[in-house]
């Protein structure tokens, strides 16, 4: 099963992934680094430029996406 970290405001996604059979966990903490993917809503804007890394996983921005969509894109990075 992949496990998937899903950012906290984006409920309708982690319930949809879950229905899929994918683990789905916070994106936050420890156990990022071991997700297979992470999901964001893209809301968030990097105004210093900075970026550290936390996982190798693939990361899929959520933004203007629907949660079939959405869904849609784990499942081909996963």
């Amino acid at each position: 099963m992949a496990r998937i970290a899903v950012e906290n405001s984006m409920a309708d996604l982690q319930q949809a992934l879950a229905e899929q059979g994918y683990e789905v966990i916070k994106l936050e903490g420890e156990q990022v680094p071991d997700c297979d993917c992470c999901c964001v809503s893209g809301q968030d804007n990097n105004m210093m430029g900075m970026s550290d890394k936390a996982t190798n996983a693939p990361v899929v921005n959520c933004h203007g996406m629907s949660t079939d969509e959405a869904v849609d894109a784990v499942n081909a990075r996963v």
